[in-house]
């Protein structure tokens, strides 16, 4: 199959995200008017973990975005929880939370499938959640300066897509200084 030149352009210029998924789940991946005003951190596509269809992340353009390396066996695991309650909270003002797995350290060995049944079964994750992957992680480390260096890690984008925030995994989601940051960012247009 022969895509249009700008597909063409489009997934050289994504190669890292762009090899996640094949010509044919390009055309598939949901467009969204959003897409047009796609920041560059935003500008991926990934696979979603439930089902492993391709998304692009510029349907979350112009909110504010917590992005979150996640893992099943850690000991921050329980807060999926506090992630749950702010995306519910929040989410009618643009918040979305996104979560990703991550097996940097050894704490995340199973199937898509597996981590997809453990957040629902056991904490009712119902925020996005994506497969596996590391390229938005390494442009969000780049743009903060702060590389996760462990699970859990939290990077805020503000609503401009282009100014990051970044939060170890230390810091609760139930925090106040978090909370606070989440705050500030929903209160700008």
């Amino acid at each position: 199959m022969r895509l249009p030149f700008f597909k063409q352009l489009l997934l050289l210029t994504l190669a890292p995200a762009a090899a996640l998924i094949t010509p044919q789940a390009w055309s598939a991946a949901p467009q969204t008017p959003a897409a047009t005003n796609c920041s560059g951190l935003l500008q991926q596509n990934v696979l979603r973990l439930q089902d492993e269809k391709p998304q692009s992340l510029c349907q979350y353009s112009g909110k504010v975005v917590v992005v979150v390396n996640t893992a099943s066996f850690c000991g921050f695991t329980p807060q999926y929880q506090g992630l749950e309650e702010l995306h519910a909270k929040y989410k009618d003002r643009g918040l979305v939370v996104l979560g990703f797995p991550s097996n940097d350290f050894s704490q995340e060995t199973g199937s898509n499938k597996d981590i997809a049944d453990f957040c629902e079964n056991t904490f009712g994750v119902k925020f996005p959640m994506f497969t596996k992957t590391s390229p938005l992680f390494k442009q969000l480390a780049a743009k903060t300066g702060t590389t996760p260096r462990w699970n859990f890690y939290k990077y805020v984008i503000a609503r401009d897509g282009v100014s990051v925030v970044s939060f170890n995994s230390m810091t609760e989601p139930t925090s106040r200084k978090f909370i606070s940051e989440l705050e500030t960012q929903l209160a700008r247009p």
